[in-house]
Formats: C-alpha cells, sequence, structure tokens
C-alpha cells in the first residue's frame, strides 16, 4: 500500500496565502484552481499542505477551528543548510507579510527562528549543529 500525508489548515483570504509562500520560494501544487483552496508543495519531498478557506474547512470538519490568537495548533519544521540560510530565511518571511516571533538563535543543539504566516500558523526554519 503506498500512502502519502498531507496537511489542511484554513485561511482566510486563499490569495494572500498564495502571494505568501510563493515569495519565499515555494511551489504552488498542480491542480484545479480554486478560490476556496490553494495547495503548496513544501521540501525536496512534496509534503504538500492544503490551505482551505476557512468555511471550507469548517465544513469538511463538522467543527470549530482553532483560535491561533488564543492558543497554538501545529508548528510544522523547515530545515535549512547553514545559519546564514536561517538569517536568510528570517528576513524573506517580514518581507512576504510573515511575523518573525522567535528571531535567529543557537538553543538545544541548533539554530534557528519561527514565524507565523498571515494566518497565524507556526513554521520555524532549523539548522542542526
Amino acid at each position: 500500500m503506498k500512502v502519502q500525508i498531507w496537511g489542511n489548515l484554513g485561511v482566510k483570504d486563499v490569495e494572500r496565502t498564495k502571494a505568501f509562500y510563493t515569495k519565499l520560494g515555494f511551489k504552488q501544487n498542480t491542480g484545479p484552481e480554486s478560490d476556496e483552496l490553494v495547495s503548496i508543495t513544501f521540501g525536496d519531498e512534496g509534503f504538500i499542505i492544503n490551505f482551505f478557506k476557512e468555511d471550507s474547512l469548517k465544513k469538511a470538519m463538522k467543527g470549530e477551528l482553532a483560535d491561533l490568537s488564543k492558543g497554538n495548533e501545529i508548528m510544522f519544521s523547515i530545515s535549512a543548510e547553514t545559519e546564514e540560510e536561517v538569517n536568510d530565511w528570517a528576513v524573506k518571511i517580514k518581507d512576504a507579510g510573515g511575523v518573525v516571533f522567535s528571531q535567529p538563535e543557537a538553543f538545544h543543539g541548533m539554530y534557528g527562528c519561527a514565524f507565523t504566516d498571515p494566518d497565524g500558523h507556526k513554521f520555524n526554519i532549523l539548522k542542526w549543529k
């Protein structure tokens, strides 16, 4: 059996989300265009996150979505090869409209930073030392 896993997250504005992630250099996944969904491919292994308009995802999940202003949902990690690459990511993220809430720093044998996208979904960029 072949298994693939992907993530589904809710967003307020699909076009804003597409602009943010493509400015960071990620690719839009091929498939049907929709104002309800943008699918973005992350990394060399092709991990996909589908960003659904919040109302569409609520309907599919048959329930409410997390209020990210009050708590956390999940944090995805993106690898970096050098500390300079982590620092470059922090600048690109701000320029694309994200918020770097943890500036690049060394911690627990890693060097990294953490950010939120325009909807508050959390990611970190990590370089293992």
